[in-house]
């Protein structure tokens, strides 16, 4: 039987300081009326900048985020759809952005993506919402197979910086989870591992009254290295 939330999360406590100080490390609790309002362009601005800091320096993205914007009409699924195949071979040789012609056509495919599920749920945002956090696996095999280089940890950041409540399996949940007792692998990429986490997170959930996102955020903070309030804030919407 896994270790009880509460374990987690007096360790965690201890390591930074105390309750409050722990309390003060956390991000808002996600909205799920925000998130029902995102635009549509917005939601594919988010995956093209999760796909393209995969694997990269994130700050490089960050500095060279206006060129993105310009390149790529403001991030409009429906004008995007229109653009030739001479715009997009373009991209691959324009210096506002970095030029990954895979990535660069991920674009392309999640414009598409996001405007068929906007035509069947009103939005992507509204779509995002309406998706129990109870099931974040299920919504992370509809990413990866309906859309574009969105499987994995994109996916799981993708969800995390949009606004949508959920887990992120960084190596410190990872840890997190197996030192609490949950038999899984050291990488958990079976739907059966998967699903054990899932029900794992959905178990704290109920035990502690805390969104995922939080639950994931304190199992990152009760193990591994003990950073330092700065650096936390630097990670953003990650764990380490």
């Amino acid at each position: 039987m896994p270790s009880s939330f509460k374990t987690i999360r007096a360790r965690a406590a201890k390591r930074k300081g105390g309750e409050r100080a722990l309390a003060d490390l956390l991000p808002p609790a996600p909205d799920a009326k925000a998130l029902a309002r995102l635009k549509d362009d917005r939601a594919l601005a988010e995956m093209t900048k999760r796909i393209f800091s995969a694997g990269f320096v994130w700050s490089v993205i960050e500095a060279k985020w206006p060129g993105f914007e310009d390149a790529f009409h403001g991030f409009v699924p429906q004008r995007l759809l229109f653009e030739t195949e001479e715009f997009w071979h373009a991209l691959t040789r324009d210096q506002r952005i970095v030029r990954n012609g895979a990535k660069i056509m991920a674009v392309r495919d999640n414009a598409k993506f996001v405007t068929e599920i906007a035509a069947e749920h009103g939005s992507f945002g509204r779509f995002l919402a309406a998706w129990p956090a109870t099931d974040q696996t299920g919504l992370l095999e509809l990413l990866a197979k309906r859309g574009a280089r969105l499987g994995g940890n994109t996916g799981q950041y993708l969800l995390r910086f949009i606004g949508k409540d959920g887990f992120v399996l960084s190596r410190d949940v990872i840890a997190c989870l197996r030192d609490a007792g949950l038999d899984i692998a050291e990488q958990p990429t079976s739907k059966k591992d998967r699903r054990k986490i899932q029900d794992q997170f959905n178990a704290w959930a109920a035990e502690s009254g805390l969104p995922v996102l939080h639950i994931s955020r304190i199992c990152a903070m009760s193990i591994g290295p003990n950073y330092e309030a700065e650096a936390l804030r630097r990670m953003g919407g990650g764990e380490a």
